[in-house]
């Protein structure tokens, strides 16, 4: 764990990236031991079933990143 720190601090990863990524990472492998069943993955990880729904429909949706900003601009 501590290499791991040390490789994220060393790479410039922010806390919330590095946050956002494990709980992404985290409910996908949980949603595989359910069998993708929000109910039973959602009782496991102690969440309501609507929170986790929102979650992984989040996932889904990539998030505008900068690089793609300026590319849409660009094209303009």
């Amino acid at each position: 764990m501590e290499t791991l720190i040390e490789e994220m601090l060393d790479g410039q990863i922010m806390l919330g990236e590095a946050i956002s990524e494990f709980e992404k990472l985290y409910i996908q492998k949980a949603l595989k031991r359910y069998n993708t069943h929000l109910s039973k993955t959602a009782n496991a990880l102690g969440i309501h079933r609507n929170t986790l729904s929102k979650r992984v429909t989040a996932y889904e949706t990539p998030p505008q990143t900068p690089k793609r900003l300026l590319a849409r601009r660009a094209k303009k």
